[in-house]
């Protein structure tokens, strides 16, 4: 089980700041790492892999400095978003070139291949694979070591829905082993889940950290949906606009149920069934309708 500090860090190119200051530790399990493009992902990734120093700050894996350890390198597992293939070798020749890179064989590179189900084009070139299969043999070559600490940066592009699947269930898989796993994704709705704890980066900056449905109703700045079907919509809107907590009600005719807007999350969670109650309704859906990863994301990027 391994565990990565990002302390206090930042890195600029010359007048541009990449990543601002910014402070998380990932542990055991898996973390998806958010944010829109140009957020700083990239680099933070590439820092948390050594392959980029730090301007200011540490990082750090069971306290151990990243940034110029080769040792360290014993223990993480890195697929970068960018190519770096050589298209004339075959499959397992890549896999295999790197498995001796760690003092390893032609078994470690075959479990490999085999735990990404590449093994049935482990003899061809890299220049006839698909963008999906070139994403399953750089698993690959991240995974010959049996690392307890992996970097994926955007894993999933490329990726056939029977693929994403395969791959997800192998970053469960690992999760469950107790190893470290953080990927970045735009796939959103794989994110939201596969990912047991999320870091958002938005602009550089650390923007948000934990469980996005308890990042959502920390956000009291924000009004909270809900999509609720009961035996009496009318009656039900009638009584909860007169609360406070509630700031708005749609009668939606298309789905038969009422979209509510609540600006006071704790006020309304109780008020709601109290209300049923005492007029009598029943209530049949009470749906969080923006508690989605996206809806949290589109948040948080235009706060």
């Amino acid at each position: 089980m391994s565990t990565l500090v990002i302390d206090h860090v930042s890195r600029w190119f010359g007048n541009v700041v990449a990543v601002n200051d910014i402070t998380m530790t990932i542990g055991p399990g898996v973390t998806g790492l958010l944010g829109p493009n140009g957020a700083g992902k990239s680099t933070l990734i590439n820092m948390m892999g050594g392959f980029l120093a730090p301007s200011t700050g540490t990082v750090t894996l069971d306290g151990q400095q990243v940034w110029r350890n080769e040792a360290i390198y014993r223990h993480i597992g890195i697929v970068p978003e960018r190519e770096a293939m050589y298209d004339f070798l075959t499959g397992r020749e890549f896999v295999v070139a790197n498995a001796e890179l760690h003092g390893l064989g032609e078994k470690a590179a075959q479990r490999a291949l085999a735990t990404v189900e590449m093994e049935y084009a482990q003899d061809r070139r890299i220049a006839t694979y698909s963008k999906g299969m070139r994403q399953r043999v750089k698993m690959a070559s991240a995974l010959v070591h049996d690392p307890s600490l992996l970097l994926l940066d955007e894993p999933f592009n490329g990726m056939d829905p029977r693929q994403r699947m395969q791959l997800m269930d192998l970053l469960r898989r690992m999760g469950d082993e107790g190893r470290t796993v953080l990927f970045s994704s735009h796939i959103l709705e794989e994110v939201e889940q596969l990912a047991w704890h999320i870091e958002v980066v938005v602009a550089g900056r650390h923007a948000a950290s934990g469980d996005f449905r308890r990042i959502r109703r920390l956000m009291t700045d924000r009004p909270h949906r809900y999509l609720v079907r009961s035996s009496d919509d009318r009656a039900l809107a009638a009584a909860l606009i007169a609360d406070p907590s509630t700031a708005g009600i749609e009668v939606d005719l298309a789905e038969g149920a009422l979209r509510i807007q609540a600006v006071d999350f704790g006020r309304f969670t109780a008020l709601l069934p109290k209300v049923a109650r005492d007029h009598g309704i029943r209530l049949l859906t009470v749906s969080p309708s923006d508690e989605s990863l996206e809806s949290v994301f589109s948040y948080l990027v235009a706060a």
